[in-house]
């Protein structure tokens, strides 16, 4: 651990470390997913049948595995009960417990009505363990009438639209923590939370469209084209209003001036030179932005949109990704003396190390893939082009 002028005992080492860099990042893929599958069954964006179901069934294996990296964290995890039973109404971490709690209830319900009607088929083909599971599932039920089908839709329709706002408190309220935060001048900012938001829809829409383009060639299945120009026009809208509100935060800083602007410029330039300028704004911003705009504006061939639609996507991943690292490992490089500066420096098998990032990130798609055995990603016959 390297430490620059006058830094503060208590600020030399990073407290908040890898894994709370992890947490944001994968409760952003849940919110970006989301905002996909209400595109489609709230406002009727037709475009995106193809992904849709694909769309909740992905959010809802990220969401089981969102707080993970938060138990990890914790010293006394199974402590982490406590804030539920005994609940403060001014304590934003709890409020984020019964906020989670509400999203993975209300996903989950989402996903069987959505896949009742081929439950209910898949119920019907199957044996043993499988056909009791898929009895519990459609709460043993086989009524596929009309009217009964008319009310699901309304019921998910009405469902995904309270989706909207939990899922936008869901995420937004970690970037309000880090907002919140008054002794980190690179951290108390208004825009914070918008920051955030922003940005987990970017990870989120991203990370949907890499895994339905590579999962699709995996099992030598057409790629729905005309549904990856809806995803990445709305990515595009997505990262620009991001980019433009991060960008909007440092040069607020810079023009305000105010007493901790020297010691803001000075981490930016410093410690975070090349993670925030040279990766995030240059390699994995503007050259996106570039990409984007490409992609959107021009009539290119199937193969050649695919490609740089995955290749686009896999670098606006990244993007967040240092987004989180430089503001929640960036913010603590920083002493609260505001002349010092400190270094942090990751260990592969911490407990909070390289190795458990690694196993944590795999732990989503192994759910995924559990899942996928149980409801069928693709919707049955659906018409795609490669």
């Amino acid at each position: 651990m390297d430490a620059l002028n006058f830094v503060f005992p208590n600020d030399l080492h990073v407290h908040w470390s890898m894994m709370i860099v992890l947490y944001p990042y994968l409760t952003g893929l849940v919110d970006g997913s989301f905002i996909v599958a209400a595109l489609y069954y709230v406002f009727g964006v037709k475009s995106l049948k193809p992904i849709s179901r694909f769309a909740l069934v992905f959010a809802l294996a990220f969401l089981s595995c969102a707080m993970f990296p938060l138990l990890m964290h914790l010293g006394r995890p199974e402590r982490n009960f406590n804030m539920m039973l005994t609940p403060s109404p001014t304590s934003a971490m709890s409020g984020a417990g019964f906020i989670f709690t509400v999203a993975i209830v209300l996903i989950g319900l989402i996903v069987l009505l959505v896949y009742r009607p081929t439950l209910v088929k898949l119920r019907l083909k199957t044996k043993g363990i499988m056909k009791i599971l898929y009895r519990v599932l459609t709460m043993d039920s086989t009524n596929l009438s009309p009217e009964s089908l008319e009310l699901d839709r309304k019921i998910i329709k009405f469902l995904v639209a309270i989706g909207i706002p939990v899922a936008t408190v869901l995420h937004g309220y970690v970037g309000f923590l880090f907002g919140g935060v008054k002794a980190n001048p690179s951290w108390s900012t208004p825009l914070m939370p918008v920051i955030f938001l922003f940005s987990a829809c970017v990870s989120g829409i991203s990370a949907l469209v890499l895994a339905y383009i590579v999962i699709k060639k995996i099992t030598k299945q057409p790629v729905d084209v005309g549904c990856v120009r809806t995803c990445i026009n709305v990515l595009a809208g997505f990262f620009i209003l991001a980019f433009s509100f991060e960008m909007l935060e440092v040069f607020s800083h810079s023009y305000l001036r105010t007493w901790y602007h020297h010691a803001v410029e000075g981490l930016l330039n410093g410690p975070l030179f090349y993670s925030f300028w040279v990766w995030q704004v240059v390699i994995c911003s503007v050259l996106p932005l570039l990409l984007l705009g490409w992609l959107c504006l021009f009539k290119l061939k199937d193969s050649v949109f695919k490609f740089f639609a995955a290749a686009v996507s896999f670098i606006l991943l990244l993007q967040v990704l240092l987004m989180r690292w430089n503001v929640v490992i960036g913010g603590q490089l920083m002493s609260k003396s505001t002349r010092g500066y400190t270094e942090f420096h990751p260990e592969w098998f911490d407990k909070e190390g390289i190795l458990a990032i690694i196993v944590l990130m795999t732990l989503p798609f192994i759910v995924l893939y559990i899942m996928s055995k149980i409801f069928p990603l693709w919707l049955e016959g659906e018409e795609a082009s490669s």
